[in-house]
């Protein structure tokens, strides 16, 4: 099958044949007919958060069609319409008990980090990580749910925002977008960052109460909270220069969450923090009732999938460049 394999850092993927496993008992075999381009994808190519083992089949936003089941599947038949969950996850141990998956003890893969993604024709899971995904969600809207919408479900969650407070995401890709939107949905009031003028006009779209650059900001949030600060800081950046900034606009009590990855350190004082109750929490990943959460919202029409472009795989390194050049709205998909 055509596959789009990372081999290093710094090198574009290498599209290429590869073998497709044959489901085992309890496993499907999906056609992928949508895969989402995530930043962590730039994460892996640029070399800061290198994949389990090379070549590696890059992806983990994935939806399609199943194509063959394994004998011991009862659920789910060729046809069936799904959403992968890429937390390959055991079922069986003390956090897949307590319903966190994405912190599995005895994973058996995790899509693009461990095992094969997405970026395929096909692609063989467990049939207990499979989603349906219902015919009011297209493909392309389904694969950019399982990380995307996922993640800001999962980081909304650690973050324990409430009605009626103020939330600030500090970023406007594709989880920052959700998350303004799901923010909204709760009832909180938000304030989106951006240096890009599309995308806080995309996040002003999507319900954001003020969209603003990060010069902006630390006025915006001190005028709408009469100074008293925001109760909650989404930090989707993750640079030097966004994290002190997104530190200093939390009021008493405020929650700052890290999303995702960095390699810069953030340095704080903790007298400051205790002085005033503030918390640094952190949020990975997501939950497999998070997926089918998020799908669900979908299709009712209350979270809208942000779609930038839809392109072929062949041309999966041109996407990749214009996520790292900051061209992407949202998400780009490829079909393969």
């Amino acid at each position: 099958m055509r596959s789009a394999r990372f081999y290093g850092p710094n090198e574009p993927l290498r599209l290429e044949d590869a073998p497709v496993a044959e489901p085992g008992a309890d496993e499907v075999k999906v056609r992928v007919r949508a895969a989402g381009i995530c930043g962590t994808e730039l994460h892996f190519v640029e070399g800061l958060y290198p994949p389990a083992k090379t070549p590696m089949t890059l992806g983990h936003e994935v939806a399609g069609e199943v194509a063959e089941v394994g004998s011991a599947v009862e659920n789910f038949e060729t046809g069936d319409r799904v959403a992968v969950y890429y937390y390959l996850f055991c079922g069986r141990c003390r956090w897949c008990l307590r319903g966190f998956q994405n912190l599995c003890l005895a994973l058996r893969g995790l899509f693009a980090f461990v095992s094969d993604g997405g970026f395929a024709e096909y692609v063989t899971v467990p049939a207990h990580c499979l989603v349906r995904l219902p015919e009011e969600v297209s493909f392309e809207e389904g694969a950019t749910l399982c990380c995307s919408a996922t993640t800001s479900i999962h980081a909304l969650s650690v973050a324990e925002l409430q009605p009626g407070e103020t939330a600030v995401v500090y970023g406007a890709g594709g989880v920052g977008l959700s998350l303004v939107q799901l923010a909204r949905l709760r009832g909180a009031r938000v304030v989106a960052i951006s240096r890009s003028e599309y995308k806080l006009a995309t996040a002003r779209e999507l319900g954001a109460d003020h969209a603003v650059t990060p010069a902006q900001v630390g006025e915006v949030v001190g005028d709408l909270t009469g100074g008293l600060g925001a109760d909650v800081v989404f930090e989707l950046v993750g640079s030097e220069e966004t994290m002190p900034i997104a530190l200093s606009l939390l009021g008493k009590r405020g929650r700052l969450v890290f999303i995702g990855y960095t390699g810069h350190p953030l340095t704080v004082s903790p007298l400051a923090l205790v002085v005033d109750e503030q918390q640094i929490r952190t949020s990975v990943g997501n939950s497999f009732a998070e997926l089918e959460v998020a799908v669900d919202l979908a299709a009712r029409g209350l979270l809208k999938s942000v779609i930038a472009d839809v392109r072929p795989l062949d041309e999966i390194n041109d996407a990749l460049d214009a996520l790292r050049a900051g061209e992407v709205v949202g998400r780009v998909v490829v079909t393969p």
